[in-house]
């Protein structure tokens, strides 16, 4: 009839020899395409004379403004304040939120969640998982940006049939169409870094634990012989953080080393752990019960007597720390000085101000959104692995113990850390 036939995206793909997937995301603009390769495809579509159907490209276009989040379904301080972060960030850009809550549940859980994200088509991918699952490989669709917050977290690009590949490791992202197996520059045998593949896995954080560190050189250099340490809930990543902030200030000093008190972030955990501390100073044992459960006992502990600084690894266990303090006869800080971590908003209002470590979730959500969305929009940041520093805050709950000295002069009111950016 003289009428000539439509050119399919089909077509394309089969002329330049591609899959028509590296097709779609050349003309909707997409990254992860190397260069050779999108220049073959674009002169194959001028030369075919294709055309994108437009109402198709509408939705993709309605299908990646929305991202996935997957976060644990608790009120604790620290995951709320991420959400909220989260959530604000995104207001005026155009992106909507959909969350999926874990329940703590393990790697099969993280799976869950995200899987119930991907099938909303999502088109940038946020994990707020608080707890240490190691280095699962996750199955994740290739190219979709991931964005976590400080999470030891490793995501795995899926194999086309949608299987995690084998191995270990960082596997995000999406290594560019066209590009051979293997990376040039890199060795045989080591994962490339982020940048020398072009994977979209973005991660953020608050330094903890160099602001676990400043808590407690804060209290050495008052005087006190040692600080005692009420740490979160055993297997969080925050947890172990801020443990090695603590004894790696007491380390550098030679102060002695005890044991460490776990609770589970909760005021209730902090007053009991206080509680424990306080009753057994006199044998040197650290021992928790209730809701506060001790480590198991360290080799390297040294018994300390008495208890006069303790640093709560949250401002909510600080607070419970404190009225076991008030409740067994003491006075804070003359007798017991206390520091916590979060800077939570009440934390200014107590009857004594509480000292404390801020984060700025705010800021912290904001940098991470920003990121997010350049890398979903094909221009990624360069600088993927980064640490927001963090700020010591001294109020009125902190000052050198009963009859002694400060080593050094009094420090100013606000003290900032220094997290250094880390590439990694």
């Amino acid at each position: 009839m003289g009428a000539t036939q439509r050119v399919s995206m089909t077509d394309v793909a089969r002329r330049a020899g591609v899959s028509q997937k590296t097709v779609s995301r050349v003309v909707n603009g997409e990254p992860h395409v190397a260069d050779a390769i999108r220049a073959r495809v674009q002169a194959v579509i001028e030369e075919m004379g294709f055309r994108p159907n437009a109402a198709a490209r509408a939705l993709v276009t309605r299908r990646n403004r929305r991202i996935g989040m997957v976060t644990m379904g608790t009120a604790l301080y620290g995951p709320t304040s991420i959400l909220a972060g989260v959530d604000a960030a995104l207001r005026g850009t155009g992106y909507h939120l959909s969350v999926a809550r874990t329940q703590g549940g393990g790697v099969a859980d993280l799976q869950a969640a995200i899987d119930e994200l991907v099938a909303q088509d999502i088109a940038g991918l946020v994990l707020s998982e608080p707890i240490d699952l190691g280095h699962p490989e996750l199955r994740l669709p290739a190219g979709l940006p991931v964005l976590t917050f400080d999470s030891p977290t490793s995501v795995a690009e899926a194999a086309p049939d949608g299987v995690a590949g084998a191995g270990s490791g960082v596997r995000s992202g999406a290594v560019p169409d066209g590009a051979p197996g293997a990376v040039p520059g890199v060795e045989p045998g080591r994962d490339p870094a982020p940048e020398e593949t072009g994977r979209d896995r973005l991660v953020l954080g608050a330094d903890e634990l160099t602001g676990a560190r400043s808590a407690t050189e804060h209290l050495l250099t008052l005087g006190h012989r040692t600080v005692h340490h009420i740490a979160g809930t055993a297997g969080w990543a925050a947890t172990a953080r801020r443990i090695a902030g603590w004894r790696s200030a007491l380390a550098d000093t030679g102060a002695p080393l005890p044991d460490v008190v776990h609770g589970d972030w909760s005021p209730r955990s902090g007053y009991e752990a206080t509680r424990e501390l306080l009753r057994h100073a006199g044998s040197g044992s650290s021992s928790g019960s209730g809701s506060a459960t001790s480590a198991a006992p360290d080799s390297t502990a040294t018994p300390v007597n008495p208890v006069t600084a303790i640093f709560a690894a949250n401002d909510h266990m600080a607070i419970g720390a404190i009225r076991a303090v008030e409740q067994a006869g003491l006075r804070v800080p003359q007798d017991v000085s206390v520091v916590g971590f979060d800077d939570a908003p009440e934390a200014e209002f107590l009857s004594t101000p509480l000292t404390t470590v801020r984060q700025d979730f705010a800021e912290v959500t904001r940098l991470a959104v920003h990121r997010l969305v350049r890398a979903m929009e094909g221009r990624p940041p360069a600088e993927r692995h980064r640490l927001i520093p963090t700020e010591l805050v001294v109020r009125e709950t902190t000052a050198p113990p009963p009859d002694s000295t400060p080593k050094n002069s009094a420090p100013q009111n606000k003290t900032e850390t220094t997290a250094p950016e880390r590439s990694v």
